[in-house]
């Protein structure tokens, strides 16, 4: 019966379904008191629809954050126009795609190889066969005798080269890293917003349906008394 009744709001002045009234009284006071900054006359008893008090939500959560943790960053209203937008972070956070330069595609690939087995075993051939080969091939009067400076001066360049390439590798993890605890704060942020909205909207339920439960004694009541009458009669 009250799917066809409309209500008009107190705020906006437009009329809404019944089912999306929400009295004043049942609107948390933090909520509330950013509405009648707005509506100085608004009051317990007066209606407003659900989107709009959806509406008001955003802007507290948005004043939270500022008075918390200071001016809003590009973090924290991404994660508020996905509310406002009713969309999942996660999928914003897995559509970032990582791109790298050469340079940085060089620096993976030589910090892989070089911190594997691989290149420890092969290291360890490559300088065996480099001694053996002048000492006991070529009777120490080969190409870099001993004490072999010539392999002195390669591995000393190797090493060379090496660390900075590594460190560059480390640092792009690193910022990697600061990037993933970015992406978890804004879905750690998300998370915690929604519960606030779902306990704000659990609690417009149970105030909905103690209204229509008392609505409903009423109802049971004058039938009762209805009945008492009639008896009486």
């Amino acid at each position: 019966m009250k799917n066809g009744q409309t209500f008009k709001s107190a705020i906006s002045g437009l009329s809404f379904a019944e089912s999306e009234k929400i009295y004043g009284k049942s609107i948390h006071n933090p909520i509330l008191d950013l509405i009648k900054k707005e509506y100085p006359d608004f009051k317990d008893e007066d209606c407003i629809a659900v989107n709009e008090l959806n509406l008001y939500r955003q802007k507290y959560i948005s004043n939270y954050l500022s008075t918390e943790i200071g001016a809003l960053s590009a973090m924290e209203k991404n994660v508020i126009d996905s509310l406002k937008e009713d969309k999942s972070i996660v999928s914003q956070v897995e559509d970032e795609e990582e791109t790298r330069n050469l340079g940085q595609r060089v620096a993976d690939k030589v910090a892989d190889f070089g911190g594997s087995w691989t290149f420890i075993i092969s290291f360890v051939v490559f300088i065996t066969v480099w001694i053996g080969s002048n000492v006991y091939i070529f009777l120490n009067k080969g190409f870099d005798p001993y004490p072999f400076i010539l392999l002195n001066l390669i591995l000393s360049c190797v090493a060379a080269l090496q660390a900075p390439v590594i460190m560059m590798s480390q640092n792009r993890q690193e910022e990697k890293d600061r990037n993933r605890a970015k992406k978890d704060y804004m879905i750690n942020l998300k998370s915690e917003l929604e519960i606030r909205l779902i306990h704000d909207k659990i609690d417009h339920l149970i105030m909905h349906q103690q209204q229509e439960l008392i609505e409903i004694q009423k109802v049971q009541i004058e039938m009762m008394n209805d009945i008492l009458n009639q008896i009486k009669k």
